[in-house]
């Protein structure tokens, strides 16, 4: 994995963490919510989870709250570029 999250790979995870299993395009069209895909709370505090134990920092707080794909790689991917944004 390289130090940004990729649609790709959060498809990985929402399936692997979550048990939903999400085609990466839908997830990167503009206005796709997370709802939509069956995916709620409890599932992303399962894919941060994993992110945070793979990376060993921690996920900005409210990520598992995100609405939107696009919100949920914005708010990990500063969390991946720079560690202390998640403190």
């Amino acid at each position: 994995m390289s130090n940004t999250l990729s649609y790709p790979e959060l498809a990985a995870l929402i399936q692997a963490r979550a048990g939903v299993t999400v085609d990466p395009l839908h997830l990167e069209r503009p206005g796709a919510q997370f709802d939509e895909f069956g995916v709620d709370s409890l599932g992303l505090l399962g894919v941060v989870g994993e992110l945070e134990n793979r990376h060993g920092l921690k996920v900005t707080s409210g990520a598992e709250s995100a609405k939107t794909p696009a919100e949920f790689l914005q708010l990990v991917n500063t969390s991946l570029l720079s560690p202390k944004a998640g403190a």
